[in-house]
């Protein structure tokens, strides 16, 4: 701890239940929804993943900032592409209100390590607790469903649960007005003698790899914000970002969806975007009890075995009765039954609840990406 005064910490759920440690990271106290993740690896993808916004993250994984943090050494500021996208994060600063650890590895060692996980979290002014059962907690958390919970650093005062209350995240994490990226690559075959497909994506909160993804396979993206309404946007198709909180919270993103169907353009949603896709189209959606945090989520093809591993970040749901005639179930979660993904009878609109792009977490459902980018080019010619 740098020659620092340990203090200790805890851990106060709203049921009263507390779980002791020590402080690292930023010294203050915080309030925000606790949530856990099953994931081995990629905190700092986790972390800096806008769907985390304003909550507090429990990892399952004993083991915390063994391979520390990719940033620059003397500043510890992320690294950013020539887009100006960062390169190892999923934004360009840590999301998440809290991090709870059963141990944190102050001794780092890898070869992109810029600084450690402790450093990191106080150069972002991120509070974290360690020596914390995370197993007892996400038992806990399990069984009685996620709540709001806070994190008090000795000395440094108390803080309430209401304190943790965002009343729109999306707004807070989406960008503020509109971006244009265009690819540095030249344009591949495809839509009037190679004209670049044009890219509208809704900014709900969009991980920084799924903006990688669609410039690496040279389509120009059109980043909005969250409430636009798309309709002075000239577009051939339409991304739905990622994001944090309730869905029916994004009420102007909703209706803009609803006009956008009417458009007759394809639309591919994730996350966040799977959600707002089945109430705009007259579904519904419900909270579940822990949500879907880790990189080992199982997902098969409806009606089907075929089965992928995905990495997921969500606390809601499709409820897929709902589902008005024209659309039906894609993919479901293996685990629970839950709806992982929605598509319209004539192919159109589609979305996934998970994360084919990754970061953290296996892409090998990265080819829904090139799947929409085809049907893109193939409707635009």
């Amino acid at each position: 701890m740098s020659g620092k005064k340990r203090l200790a910490a805890c851990l106060v759920l709203e049921d009263g239940t507390e779980f002791s440690g020590w402080s690292f990271g930023e010294a203050r106290s915080t309030a925000g929804e606790v949530v856990f993740s099953t994931g081995m690896t990629g905190y700092p993808q986790s972390l800096t993943d806008p769907s985390f916004h304003g909550q507090i993250l429990v990892a399952t994984y004993p083991l915390l900032g063994n391979y520390g943090v990719p940033v620059k050494r003397k500043t510890l500021t992320p690294y950013f592409d020539e887009y100006g996208i960062p390169v190892h994060f999923e934004s360009g600063r840590i999301q998440a209100a809290g991090f709870v650890v059963s141990e944190n590895c102050e001794e780092p060692s890898h070869f992109s390590c810029g600084a450690s996980l402790s450093a990191w979290l106080e150069k972002e002014q991120i509070p974290a607790i360690c020596g914390v059962d995370t197993r007892a907690l996400t038992k806990r958390l399990r069984e009685e469903g996620v709540m709001c919970g806070k994190i008090v650093v000795e000395g440094q005062g108390d803080v309430s649960f209401a304190s943790g209350d965002i009343s729109n995240p999306v707004a807070d994490v989406s960008c503020g007005e509109v971006m244009v990226y265009t690819p540095r690559t030249p344009p591949a075959e495809g839509t009037d003698g190679g004209r670049r497909l044009r890219i509208a994506l809704l900014d709900c909160g969009v991980k920084a790899n799924i903006l990688r993804c669609l410039l690496s396979r040279g389509a120009e993206v059109i980043r909005t914000p969250w409430d636009s309404e798309l309709r002075d946007i000239d577009y051939d198709g339409i991304f739905l970002s990622n994001g944090p909180g309730d869905p029916k919270s994004c009420g102007r993103a909703i209706a803009s969806l609803r006009r956008a169907f009417s458009v007759k353009k394809p639309i591919f949603g994730i996350c966040l975007g799977s959600q707002l896709m089945a109430l705009a189209a007259g579904g519904d959606t419900y909270k579940l009890p822990y949500g879907h945090r880790a990189q080992n989520q199982p997902c098969a093809v409806a009606g089907t075995n075929r089965c992928y591993i995905t990495s997921q970040n969500h606390g809601y749901a499709v409820r897929g009765e709902s589902l008005p005639l024209g659309w039906e179930p894609w993919f479901v979660n293996v685990n629970d039954g839950t709806i992982e993904g929605i598509r319209s009878a004539d192919g159109l609109f589609s979305a996934v609840q998970f994360h084919p792009e990754g970061c953290p977490g296996p892409r090998d459902t990265e080819f829904l990406i090139d799947q929409f980018l085809d049907l893109t080019r193939r409707h635009a010619s």
